[in-house]
C-alpha cells in the first residue's frame, strides 16, 4: 500500500516543550513562546502539549488559549506537532479541531488511555469518531504510542486498519514504547508506504533513521537541541555513532532524576529564572540536594545552553 501523503514541513527532530507554569499554576504562555523560540533557532520543532509538558495536568481551554498566545505571538505553525488527545472523543476534537484552525502541521494524539484492557476495536471507534467529526482533508494524526504510561498496547493491525480506513490522516507515529523490536516492526511494515515513524527518546535516534524512520520526538530535546538536530541532520556521516554516543551520555544524567522535575532544573539553571522550577501537582520539584546534584553532573560532562 501506498500512500500519497501531504508533505509533512516538520523536522526530524521535536520536543514536547516543558511547560512553564506561573505561581497560580496557569500556563506562562509568553515564557513558553520565548523557550518554544529558542528550540526552533536550534532545529527543533515544538510538540507542545506532550508529557513532558504536562499537558494532562492541564486543561483542554489552557492548552488552547496557550496554543493561541503562541502562534500570535509568532511562532511558526509548520513546525508544531500540539498534544491534542484525551480521554474524550469531545475534549480532543475540540483540541484537535483548534490546533487545525492555527494551521499547525499536525497533532499528537495519545489514545483514550482511562479504561485498561480495551479492544482495538475500541480504539478504532474512538480515532474514526475523532476523524469523522473533523471532516477535515488537511488533518495530519500522528498516534502516541507510550504504554509504560497509558498501558494501552496499539497492535499493528490496529495500525493498519487506521492507516487504510484514514490513509492520508493517520500519518505517522511517535512510539515511546522503548521496545525496539515494536519500532523496528512499525517501520519495516509501515514506512514503505509512507507513514512516519519518530523514536519516543533520542536513544533511538540512529536506530530509528537507519530503519527509515523520520526522527525522534524526545523530552531532552527540550535542553540539548541543537546536538540532537545536528546527529539527525548528519547521521549518513562516519561519526554519527560517535555523536549518538555523546546524546546518550546526557541522557542518561537526566534519566537519573524524574526526567521533567530535572529538566526544569536546568533551563531554570541556565536560564537564571528560578520560576521555571514550579510543576503541577503531582509531580514534585527537585529536592535542594536533588538540584545540585543534578547540576554538578552536568557541569562533569561540560552540559550548557547557549541562547538560553
Amino acid at each position: 500500500m501506498t500512500i500519497s501523503l501531504i508533505p509533512s514541513t516538520l523536522p526530524a527532530v521535536l520536543s514536547p516543550v516543558l511547560t512553564p507554569f506561573k505561581a497560580d499554576g496557569s500556563p506562562d504562555a509568553q515564557k513558553l513562546l520565548k523557550q518554544c523560540k529558542w528550540l526552533e533557532a536550534n532545529g527543533v520543532g515544538q510538540a507542545v502539549f506532550g508529557t513532558n509538558s504536562e499537558a494532562n495536568s492541564m486543561s483542554a481551554t489552557q492548552k488552547m488559549n496557550t496554543l493561541t498566545a503562541l502562534v500570535e505571538g509568532g511562532l511558526n505553525p509548520e513546525q508544531m506537532m500540539p498534544g491534542t488527545g484525551s480521554t474524550s472523543v469531545e475534549s480532543t476534537y475540540r483540541m484537535t479541531a483548534h490546533a487545525l484552525s492555527y494551521k499547525c502541521a499536525g497533532v499528537l494524539m495519545l489514545p483514550p488511555f482511562y479504561y485498561k484492557d480495551i479492544t482495538d476495536d475500541g480504539l478504532f471507534a474512538y480515532f474514526s469518531e475523532v476523524i469523522q467529526r473533523m471532516g477535515s482533508s488537511a488533518l495530519q494524526i500522528y498516534i502516541y504510542n507510550i504504554p509504560p504510561v497509558t498501558k494501552i498496547n496499539l497492535s499493528l493491525s490496529l495500525l493498519e486498519r487506521l492507516i487504510k480506513e484514514y490513509p492520508k490522516t493517520v500519518v505517522g507515529m511517535k512510539d515511546s514504547s522503548g521496545d525496539w523490536e515494536y519500532t523496528e516492526s512499525v517501520i519495516k511494515l509501515l514506512a514503505p508506504s509512507g507513514f512516519r515513524v519518530y523514536a519516543g527518546s533520542e536513544t533511538f535516534l540512529m536506530r530509528t533513521l537507519r530503519a527509515g524512520g523520520v526522527g525522534c520526538i524526545s523530552a531532552t530535546a527540550n535542553v540539548n537541541p541543537k546536538a540532537i538536530a545536528d546527529v539527525a541532520a548528519h547521521w549518513r556521516e562516519s561519526n554519527a555513532d560517535e555523536r549518538q554516543a555523546n546524546l546518550d551520555k546526557v541522557r542518561a544524567v537526566f534519566a537519573h532524576y524524574q526526567m521533567i522535575a530535572g529538566m526544569k532544573t536546568a533551563v531554570a539553571h541556565f536560564s537564571k529564572d528560578p520560576e521555571w522550577l514550579r510543576v503541577r501537582p503531582p509531580l514534585m520539584q527537585l529536592s535542594a540536594d536533588q538540584q545540585a546534584k543534578l547540576l554538578s553532573e552536568l557541569k562533569a560532562i561540560n552540559f550548557s545552553m547557549p541562547g538560553l
